[in-house]
Order: C-alpha cells, then structure tokens, then sequence
C-alpha cells in the first residue's frame, strides 16, 4: 500500500510552494540543470513566476508541462521567494522546495542547497542529483519483525573516526554504504573500507545480535556529519550520509533504499530519529518564519516560547524552533482541504508519511520532546503513524514512537500520547551501581538495583515502554562519557569485569536495551567532549580487533542473542529472589520469567570486592537459597560462559568481585 500526502499528489505534475508569508511580489520558480566544475553551476538557468492555485490560495505553483522540461532530465531548482526571516529584512532570496525529496549541497545558492527533480513520462519524480530513480523500500516481512518486547536497539552515530600513523583521530563520514556493510556480510564499506569490521565476510551487527537500527537523523543537515541533530530538508534523505568517498555524485536515495532493505532482509527494524523541536536552515524560515518558527527569546509570553512541563524557554540549539500551538485557516498538506489548523504540525505529518512510505520505517525516536513543547502535537503524530503502520498490515507490537526528554515526563505514557520514553535514570541508576554506590535518588543499594532492573518501580507499566542504555549520543558533561571512559574517570582502572557486569543489568532488566555503538566494544572518546563540543564524539570500530574490547564483544553478543531469543526476558515477571549485603558483600539475585515455567533466567550480580574463598577450588562454592526448582526434562546453562551446570552445583557456584552470572533454563 502507498501512504501519500495529498501534497505529493500535486507535486507529481507541478511545481509547488505552500503559504509563502510575503507575496507583493510573487514567489518564483528557478530551475536549471546541473554543470559540474569548480565550483558547478546552474546551465540554462530559467525563471518562472509562481502563480496562486485556483483551488487553495495558500500554494502557490507553476504546472511542469509549463516549463518547458525535457523527459527522462533531471533539474536541480529552488523557489525564490520574499526572506520573512528576522534577519531577512525583506530581501528576495533562493532557498530549496521545503518538501523536496532530494537536495544537492555541491549546487548552493544564499547558503542553501539546491533541490532536484526528475521528469518521467511527463511526471515529477524523485531522484537523487544524478538522475538516479528509486522505488520505495520493501517493508520487513510480518514473520521477520521482532516484536517490541524483543528488540535490542543500536544507537549508530554517523561521524566515525580512525587513528592515523601518527596516532592523532581521524574524524569522517560513516555513510549509509559504510552502515550498510556492517549488516551485510557480502558489502564492504566505502569511507571505511579498511576498517576490519566492515570487510566482506563479517556483519559486525549481525555477530552482535540486534534487532533495530537507529541510526541518528538521516534526514538532510547543512552541518558536515559530526552529530546529525541539525535537519536542514526534512523529506530529504542526508546528502553527505550518500555521497561516499569514489562517488561522482551523492546518491543518499539508493543507499539509504538498500541500506533498509539489507536490514529488514535479515530481520533487522529500522528506528528513524527524528528532531521536531528545531530545525536548522529550513526553507519555512525564509518562506514563513512568522507561521513556522519562533525565537522565544523575543516574545518569551507567546504561547510557543516555553517547554511543555515548566522548564523555562525553549532552546534551538543554534536553529530555529517549530511552532506548535498558532493555528491558521490553511491548505492542508496532509488529507487536502481547507480548514483550521497549526502548519507545522502538518508540515511534520507529511514528513513522517513520506519516510514511512519511501523508506518503511519500523519506528521512530522523537528527539528533546519536551523542547517540541506541544503534548497535543506529540500525541497527533504517534497517532498517525500507527494509523498508518496498521492501514499498510503493520501489527501494534512490530512497532513503536519513542520519546527522548531527560526528565522522564511519565504523563507522557499515561495520556497515551508516546509508546516509550528513553529511561534516563536506568543510565544514572547503573553508572552507580556498578562502582558500588547508592543511586543519587534512593536510600539504600539494594533498591537502586530493584529500580534499576524493573521499570516498572519506577512508574513504567510495561517494559515495551522504557528504552534502558548504559551511554547514548549525548556524551557531553559529567556522567555522560562513554561507559570506558566514565569507569577511568572514576579511578576504575580495570574495567572489563565492570563494563560486563553493565551489559548484564541493562540486558536482563525490564526493558527495551539500546546500545550505544562501540560500547559493545568498550570503545572510548578520541576527542574531548567537553563544553561545548557534545556532537564531536564518534566510533572507533578498529578497536574491535583489540583482544580485550573483543572479549567484552564476546561476552556482549551472548547476552544480546539471549535477550532477543529467550521467553523469560520478554515478560514483564521479575522476582528479587536474595540480596546479601553482609561482610562487605553486596550481592543481588533476581529471576526473570513465569514462576515455575520451563523457560526462566537466574542473575547473580556481584556488586563488590567479595570473593568466594579460595574461589579457585573445586570445593568452593556461594550458596543462593530461594533457587527456582530445576523442570524435569531441564538443565541450567551458565549463559556468559557457555557452560552447563551440573545439577549438583545449581546455586552453589563460588562467585568472584564485580561478576555477573546469568543462568537460563534449557533442555537437557
């Protein structure tokens, strides 16, 4: 099934502007073909005056058939349109159709990028610059999805670095091709092919075991790819995540296209991270900044200017901010029609329809909900994108909106407005425990474990609900560090067992668990991610081949195949079954799954020093009462260590400080 806006119906055969805040003097089409040199250029540039649909005032448009267009050529354009920015003071500039499928950074005019086209069979059609056609990406077959309750997400941000000869971090681009080879055993990468990792006969993510992508923001950024949360061209796939080292022209279309479809092929779900609060050099700032944006700073009363829960004024971010809540009598975008509603809620709808339809999306992380500042918008929009996953045979459990705010708004969950929310204080909860400290919000050791692995003490119904992590993208300022780092920064200097013991908690709580990329590695900063530079953390997949971060991989990719296979880690069931915190100890033992089913997971986490006495021998032993009984038919497998128990030593097994062991039922 198609899921289209109304708007990608008329722009199948014109070129079209909606509600232009300035139009004394009419805005214009100006389109061209693309002539490479240095610097390229537009030949046989043309101008054509917009004119107003007879049908919505509000668009402006010109038919193609009137432009003269050859078929089977591709046009690099933009709109030239009356600047309604601040700074704009009136002047007549070029800026990209805001709902351009593609861009082109390497034609630029007034700092922006031109947008590009294709004429097929007398129809508009999206390309990327090189004239380069795709058909929308095949969505991951029913069977093949991993419910909610199942997934294991990897955050991958797309500015990856290396170390050169000299030993200085070499800073680049992790391309959608470089992303791709990191599924695809049969791909290899392109601005990091001699990256081990990414070579043909591996598939680093598939050796890991997730079952969803999230790579941060594809869509288009002016910014060169350090961090991704400054989106430019919102319907645009990014131009330099495309444009990898060899090609001749960026081609983000078709890579991003095979990069999704190489992922549902082999099961895995692709999570789009989207940044509504702000967008940075979009085209409605200079087509209607006083309908679209606001600076909050200027009008500080004005409905749009504070976040949604009393955390004073909203911030961009060095961008321009979305507004929510001002409504017009407009076109609507989206269904077609006039009538009374916010424009850039609707500019918004139609982009999630467009990533949806193009790219089969199977989820989406809202960036900064609180900063969005509009729970009405945030809940329209969950709406109609699981309106749209069921109209095309989607299930409710095969996909999901999350929401990022830092503060945890729960309200959130209970008004139905999000499915999820990142679980900020699993990350807090777990940084503590595993140096051995009471978390900063509770009285005692033991419940700062209690919260940490069941969600649901802490406000969450349903473990599909909270997204666990040990670290995310936001590396910047105390206790947000790489987990390497954060561990050598608190004068831990052996951090294996540590690291180990936080991949255990994170992958057996109630929960969704996303990894940050590389710290299934131990990877650690190569540049300082101190104020203000928080976007300039990248990964370092080279040091995979190092034999200590590859034990961690080892040790990481156990558990996480676990987690995504084994009943008991997909339920909401957790018991406490013992906690010993006598003579120094601080010992935790909890099961997950149905009590007396076939299926169940034992963990003992060892939160301290302590050792079993002469550990070593084949005598000693740490007895845990409260053990599950043992099903007829069943043994206990020692899951980190790919061991079988023997009967006679189930719950007795000498443990060792700062060790986890995780124990599941399975046939004997």
């Amino acid at each position: 099934m198609t899921i289209a806006a109304h708007l990608f119906d008329l722009k199948r055969t014109a070129f079209v502007l909606w509600r232009p805040h300035v139009t004394e003097t009419p805005p214009a089409l100006v389109i061209g073909r693309f002539e490479g040199g240095n610097p390229p250029a537009l030949a046989n540039r043309r101008q054509f005056e917009l004119e107003q649909s007879p049908d919505h005032p509000d668009l402006w448009r010109i038919d193609a058939i009137a432009c003269g267009l050859l078929d089977g050529e591709t046009y690099h354009y933009w709109f030239e349109v009356t600047d309604s920015s601040p700074a704009g003071a009136g002047r007549r500039i070029l800026c990209p159709d805001p709902t351009a499928f593609s861009v082109d950074w390497r034609l630029i005019a007034d700092q922006r990028p031109a947008a590009v086209v294709k004429v097929e069979n007398g129809r508009l059609v999206g390309c990327d610059p090189g004239g380069e056609t795709f058909a929308p990406a095949p969505p991951i077959a029913p069977a093949a999805a991993p419910p909610n309750n199942r997934m294991v997400v990897y955050e991958l941000p797309t500015s990856w670095t290396r170390i050169n000869v000299h030993g200085d971090p070499q800073i680049g681009v992790g391309t959608f091709r470089d992303v791709q080879a990191l599924v695809d055993a049969n791909a290899v990468g392109m601005n990091f092919a001699d990256t081990a990792a990414l070579r043909a006969g591996r598939s680093h993510l598939l050796d890991l075991g997730i079952t969803a992508l999230e790579l941060l923001p594809a869509a288009d950024s002016f910014v060169e790819r350090e961090w991704g949360y400054a989106t430019s061209n919102y319907f645009a796939p990014d131009h330099d995540l495309g444009f990898p080292i060899g090609n001749s022209s960026p081609t983000p279309h078709a890579d991003l296209r095979a990069l999704i479809d190489v992922c549902h092929t082999r099961g895995l779900r692709f999570i789009a991270d989207m940044v509504m609060a702000f967008g940075t050099r979009a085209a409605m700032e200079a087509v209607n900044f006083p309908e679209f944006h606001i600076d909050p700073r200027v009008t500080p009363d004005d409905p749009d200017a504070q976040q949604s829960t009393g955390q004073g004024i909203r911030n961009g971010f060095g961008g321009q901010l979305w507004r929510y809540v001002r409504a017009v009598d407009t076109y609507d975008p989206v269904g077609g029609g006039i009538g009374r509603l916010v424009p850039a809620r609707q500019l918004m709808k139609a982009h999630l329809l467009r990533w949806m339809s193009d790219f089969a999306i199977d989820g989406i992380r809202m960036d900064s909900v609180n900063n969005i500042a509009n729970w009405d918008f945030v809940q329209e929009f969950t709406d109609l994108a699981r309106r749209t996953w069921r109209d095309r045979g989607g299930s409710d459990a095969t996909f999901l909106v999350v929401g990022e705010e830092l503060s945890v708004p729960l309200d959130l969950l209970r008004q139905n407005r999000l499915d999820g929310l990142w679980n900020e204080d699993f990350k807090r909860m777990v940084r503590n425990v595993i140096l051995g400290r009471n978390d900063d919000e509770e009285p005692s050791f033991e419940w700062s474990v209690r919260r940490m692995i069941d969600c649901r003490l802490l406000g969450f119904v349903d473990g599909a609900q909270a997204v666990n992590y040990l670290g995310s993208h936001d590396v910047e300022g105390f206790r947000n560090e790489r987990l390497f780092n954060f561990l050598q920064n608190n004068g831990i200097v052996f951090t294996e067992e540590r690291i180990k013991l936080a991949f255990v908690c994170l992958l057996t709580a109630v929960g969704i668990p996303m990894i940050f990329a590389g710290d299934e590695f131990a990877d650690e900063h190569d540049l300082s991610v101190s104020h203000p530079p928080k976007q300039r953390d990248a990964v370092n997949f080279d040091r995979l081949e190092e034999p200590f971060r590859r034990r961690v991989f080892d040790y990481v990719a156990r558990l996480v195949k676990l987690r995504t296979a084994y009943d008991a880690l997909s339920v909401n069931d957790t018991d406490f079954i013992h906690v010993d915190f006598n003579d120094g100890k601080r010992v935790v033992v909890w099961r997950r799954g149905q009590p007396g089913s076939d299926r169940q997971v034992v963990v003992l986490a060892n939160f301290s020093d302590f050792v079993t006495a002469n550990a070593t021998s084949p005598n000693a032993e740490y007895r845990v009462p409260n053990w599950p009984a043992t099903p007829g038919g069943k043994k206990w497998r020692e899951i980190t260590q790919e061991r079988d128990i023997p009967r006679e030593w189930v719950a007795r097994e000498p443990i060792f400080p700062w060790e986890a062991k995780v124990y599941a039922l399975v046939d004997a």
